[in-house]
């Protein structure tokens, strides 16, 4: 008997030591290993799940709502997001549009960017029921906040974060909603936002007047926006704390410096109309990227020396302390020293 339990918790101990030793590897920022030309993140943030595409529907013109179905998928909170990793190893960020109750499915919508980077393309072309697609998170950099009133800006597909939180506020709470686009045939949900509220809803089709549609917004009201980069900076500058949802970088560029690579022993220059990653990878092609736009974590880099320019949507503070995304982080100095 008492060698049996010496058998039994010799057992025990491997099976929790396996475990350990999976989840060390799995949190590895080398796992999963690349085997693509244009690797997949190489530092997921959470566990990959794959889900099954049921429905592709055409919501608005040349926007498509994917519903990605799964068994007790994690929670979400209006303003989530999810990493969506494409048929090609492409990830990308779409906001959750759907029923945050609903814990059997994810509804995101995607517009084709007929100019992009290849992501939303993809979406429109490849993508159809009855696919299994790798997604990750939900994560959430846009929450609502309690506030007394809300004021939401949004152009086209900026709609989509927003649509969670205009279904869970409150009746008895003032929001306003300034929704915008080229036309109403390109607006998605437009018919769904003015079901929540017509009196509150200003559907405007072209250049909106800002000055006209924000006048009177009361103090202390919490002002969201998201939609094109011009629209979200002309929001910015009526009220700078104004909460904002990015799906593309920060203004790229700024002045030249210096990039000492410490493990490679190798000093580059940075133009001041590339990034670090292009430098980078210049000399190390095997350099881990995905998104290209301060996103996914991919190319997360440690920062031993210099201070950095932090310019992505991902890192806490703590993180920023000692590591930058190099495809859009910049140094503010002259130099930076990186631990590759």
């Amino acid at each position: 008997m008492p060698k049996l339990r010496t058998v039994a918790v010799a057992a025990g101990a491997a099976l929790l030591a396996r475990r350990a030793m999976r989840r060390r590897i799995q949190a590895s920022p080398l796992w999963p290993m690349p085997a693509l030309e244009e690797p997949v993140s190489g530092r997921p943030r959470s566990r990959a799940l794959r889900l099954l595409v049921t429905s592709r529907e055409e919501v608005a013109e040349g926007v498509v709502q994917l519903r990605l179905e799964g068994r007790e998928l994690p929670g979400w909170e209006p303003g989530a997001h999810l990493d969506l990793v494409l048929p090609s190893g492409l990830v990308r960020q779409y906001s959750l549009c759907g029923d945050p109750e609903d814990t059997s499915s994810y509804t995101v919508a995607t517009r084709l960017v007929p100019d992009g980077r290849g992501g939303s393309r993809e979406v429109h072309e490849q993508v159809r029921e009855g696919m299994e697609l790798e997604v990750r998170g939900p994560r959430n950099r846009f929450p609502l906040v309690r506030a007394e009133s809300y004021v939401f800006v949004v152009g086209g597909i900026g709609i989509t974060p927003v649509l969670p939180m205009l279904r869970a506020l409150p009746d008895d709470v003032e929001w306003r909603l300034v929704y915008c686009g080229r036309g109403r045939a390109s607006m998605p949900f437009v018919e769904d936002v003015e079901k929540l509220g017509r009196d509150r809803v200003s559907v405007v089709e072209g250049l909106p007047d800002l000055d006209v549609l924000l006048a009177g917004v009361p103090e202390g009201a919490a002002v969201y926006c998201c939609g094109p980069e011009g629209l979200m900076a002309a929001v910015q500058e009526r009220f700078p704390s104004v909460h904002l949802e990015r799906f593309t970088p920060r203004a790229s560029g700024g002045d030249a410096f210096e990039v000492e690579l410490r493990c490679s022993g190798r000093t580059l220059t940075v133009a001041a109309d590339s990034t670090v990653l292009a430098a980078v990878r210049a000399e190390l092609p095997d350099t881990l990227y995905s998104c290209e736009q301060g996103f996914c974590g991919t190319c997360q880099q440690r920062v031993l020396e210099g201070e950095v320019d932090h310019r992505d949507e991902l890192l806490t503070d703590a993180e920023r302390g000692d590591s930058m995304l190099i495809c859009v982080s910049r140094a503010r100095g002259e130099r930076l020293v990186l631990d590759m």
